[in-house]
C-alpha cells in the first residue's frame, strides 16, 4: 500500500507539512509512489530537491533515512561495515574457544553496522530513503544503486542475502553537476525542479515567513526574480530568496530602498562579483513598479 491516494492528496499533504508543490512535482511523486519506482530529482541547488523528500517523509509519517553522497564515498559508507573493535574485543575474550565457534559469532548481525541502503530496506516501518547530491559520488556507486534499488536486497557474504519486507520511497537528488549513467536513469521516474513562478515563489515566501508584509512579499520575489534574469555566477535560490524574506523582517523593513537591498544583497548573492554586477545593473524603481 502506498503513501498516497490521489494527486491531490500528495498536493494536499505535503502542504499541510509546509512543502507546496507545482501540479507537476505532485503528479510525479504520487506516480512513483503507485508505480513504486525511484524518484530522480534534479534541479539548481535551494529550489527544494532535498526538502521535497523530507516534506514526503512527514506527510507520510515515515522515517528517513539519508545517503549523503560525496567523491569518495565508499560500499562500507552507504551499505556496511563491520565493527572491527568490537569484534576484536569479542575475539580476544574468547581466545579459549575454537575458532570456528568465534567465527560464527563476530559476524553475525550483532557485530554488523548498517550503514543508509541497509538501514533503509531492514524494519517493516514505512520508509523514504534519500540519496542525496548523487552527482558528487563516483561512478560506482551508481552500479552499487542499480544492484540494491533493482531488488531492494544486499547480499552479506558472511550472511546470506537480506531482502526488504517493504520497499522504501526513494528519492535520488542531483544537481547536474555531472551526467549521471542512462542505466540509473532508467530506472528512474525523473523530475526537473526549476526556479518556481513567481506567485508559486511568493505563496512559500508568505508560507515560511509569516511575519513578512504582503507588499514585501511581493516586491521581494520580483527582486529576486529580476536578479535571476541576469547572467550571474550563482542565482538567488529558492532558499536564499526565504532567507532574504526572514533578513528583511529582522531588520524592520517595510519596503524595498536601493539602500536596504545593497546593505542585505550579500544574502541573496555568494560571489562578490555577483554582487558588483547586481549593483550596477538592478534598478529598483523599474522592477518594483
Amino acid at each position: 500500500m502506498g503513501f498516497f491516494t490521489s494527486v491531490a492528496d500528495v498536493t494536499d499533504r505535503l502542504a499541510a507539512v509546509g512543502y507546496l508543490a507545482s501540479k507537476a512535482v505532485a503528479t510525479t511523486v504520487f506516480l512513483a509512489d503507485r508505480l513504486e519506482k525511484p524518484l530522480l530529482v534534479e534541479g539548481p541547488a535551494g529550489v527544494g530537491k532535498t526538502e521535497l523528500s523530507k516534506a514526503v517523509a512527514a506527510a507520510a509519517g515515515a522515517r528517513l533515512v539519508r545517503l549523503q553522497c560525496y567523491e569518495g564515498v565508499d560500499e562500507s559508507r552507504a551499505l556496511y561495515e563491520w565493527n572491527h573493535a568490537k569484534q576484536l574485543l569479542r575475539i580476544t575474550a574468547g581466545r579459549d574457544e575454537n575458532w570456528e565457534e568465534t567465527k560464527a559469532d563476530v559476524f553475525s548481525e550483532e557485530f554488523l553496522l548498517p550503514r543508509p541502503l541497509l538501514t533503509a530496506i531492514q524494519g517493516d516501518e514505512p520508509t523514504v530513503l534519500l540519496v542525496d547530491e548523487t552527482d558528487k559520488a563516483d561512478v560506482e556507486i551508481e552500479g552499487l544503486l542499480l544492484e540494491v534499488l533493482g531488488d531492494f536486497q544486499i547480499t552479506v557474504p558472511e550472511l546470506g542475502t537480506i531482502v526488504a519486507t517493504r520497499s522504501p520511497f526513494v528519492v535520488l537528488t542531483s544537481n547536474a553537476t555531472r551526467e549521471l549513467s542512462e542505466a540509473l536513469r532508467r530506472r528512474c521516474l525523473f523530475l526537473h525542479i526549476d526556479f518556481p513562478d513567481a506567485e508559486l515563489e511568493e505563496r512559500i515566501v508568505r508560507l515560511k515567513v509569516p511575519g513578512l508584509d504582503e507588499a514585501l512579499a511581493t516586491s521581494v520575489v520580483r527582486v529576486v526574480t529580476a536578479l535571476r534574469s541576469m547572467e550571474l555566477r550563482k542565482a538567488p535560490s529558492v532558499a536564499e530568496t526565504i532567507d532574504w524574506a526572514r533578513t528583511l523582517l529582522a531588520l524592520g523593513a517595510e519596503t524595498l530602498d536601493e539602500q536596504i537591498v545593497g546593505d542585505s544583497l550579500g544574502v541573496l548573492l555568494k560571489h562578490q562579483a555577483d554582487v558588483t554586477h547586481a549593483t550596477k545593473r538592478l534598478r529598483l524603481d523599474t522592477v518594483l513598479r
